[in-house]
């Protein structure tokens, strides 16, 4: 199958440091060339893929790109003008760029996918979601869906990550948690900081902090970190990520939002390290309560959910993790879903003989 991966220019693929989507899209398309399939993937030029076709659609990715003057509007039309020069070279056209290109490829809705990876409970989406419903959607959660029932869903698809990508850590090393990520009000790095605090456990918080979230992080983040117990350490690699996590007791994600999946829960969990994540959004399908880690409601329940993170087997939260989140997993899936639109997509030459 010849198949179009057409990833955010934000981060390059993979991402060089944080890049959830860019990520997903990496290891996707990576397990598609391992299982035999012809992938063309359209990312900055900085992207780095093996057995992959990259189409470089702009010399730098948007956010570590140093030029202050730069339009992500701009980029993107240029990247789909690329994509759409040569659309009709592939069976499948999929998108992870939301909702951007809607207006744009009308002719080939049938043989595109588009995965959802942002929040859909926001202002405006329902009416474009109504107005564009030849488009295919893939959602991360069948959460992530609730604002949104109407849209024309095709599937679920949990996100999956390659076994090498992280180490797995049979017994962790240090006494401390993590809080991994970004720094926003919806993440809650405060609310972590507070657990970290009652609890008596050092906490690291290996975080990038986006533009519009400098004045949260001055505010309201920077004062709580004068902490013996609180380590910031601002964001980090891959390699970096490994280590870190694997010798954590474990990753707190004290989220405060609709999370529409949150891959850093998977990433503690392919290092064998369990998850206290708040009953919100995606959660509750990521986390296997009491196997992979603990879901909470409250700062109490958080509380004694840290203090119970050694009950927890590390090789059982490993395992939950090449079960139920594995790339090869998260591949065959999405084939199932390029096969099953292409066969509801209507044939062009039986258009030719009812047209004669």
């Amino acid at each position: 199958m010849k198949i179009a991966q057409v990833a955010p220019v934000y981060e390059a693929v993979p991402p060089l440091m944080y890049g959830g989507t860019e990520r997903v899209v990496a290891q996707l398309s990576q397990a598609l060339a391992e299982q035999g399939h012809q992938v063309t993937v359209f990312a900055s030029a900085d992207s780095q893929m093996a057995n992959c076709e990259v189409v470089p659609v702009r010399e730098h990715a948007l956010r570590l790109d140093s030029n202050p003057l730069k339009s992500d509007i701009a980029a993107h039309l240029n990247e789909f003008e690329q994509l759409y020069d040569r659309r009709h070279e592939f069976d499948i056209i999929h998108f992870h760029t939301d909702l951007l290109h809607f207006p744009l490829f009308n002719d080939v809705a049938d043989k595109t996918l588009t995965t959802i990876h942002g929040r859909l409970d926001l202002a405006d989406l329902r009416r474009v979601y109504h107005r564009w419903r030849q488009y295919p959607l893939v959602s991360i959660s069948n959460a992530q869906r609730r604002p949104l029932p109407f849209a024309h869903w095709a599937g679920t698809v949990y996100h999956g990550l390659s076994e090498q990508s992280y180490r797995f850590y049979a017994h962790n090393d240090g006494n401390y948690l993590v809080f991994l990520g970004r720094i926003s009000p919806e993440k809650r790095p405060d609310r972590a900081i507070e657990i970290a605090k009652k609890v008596g456990i050092p906490l690291k918080i290996a975080a990038k902090i986006d533009a519009q979230d400098t004045q949260y992080f001055h505010q309201e983040i920077e004062p709580l970190l004068n902490d013996p117990l609180i380590e910031f350490v601002g964001e980090i690699n891959d390699q970096q990520k490994s280590v870190m996590l694997g010798n954590a007791l474990g990753l707190l994600f004290p989220i405060d939002w609709p999370e529409p999946f949150g891959l850093v829960m998977i990433e503690a969990m392919a290092c064998g390290t369990p998850v206290v994540a708040w009953h919100c959004g995606s959660v509750p399908e990521v986390v296997d309560n009491g196997i992979s880690g603990y879901i909470v409601d409250n700062m109490s329940d958080a509380i004694l959910a840290c203090e119970k993170l050694p009950q927890l087997n590390r090789t059982t939260v490993h395992d939950q993790f090449l079960c139920r989140f594995s790339a090869d997993a998260m591949a065959r899936s999405y084939v199932n879903l390029y096969k099953k639109q292409l066969d509801a997509a209507p044939n062009p030459l039986d258009t030719i003989k009812i047209a004669g």
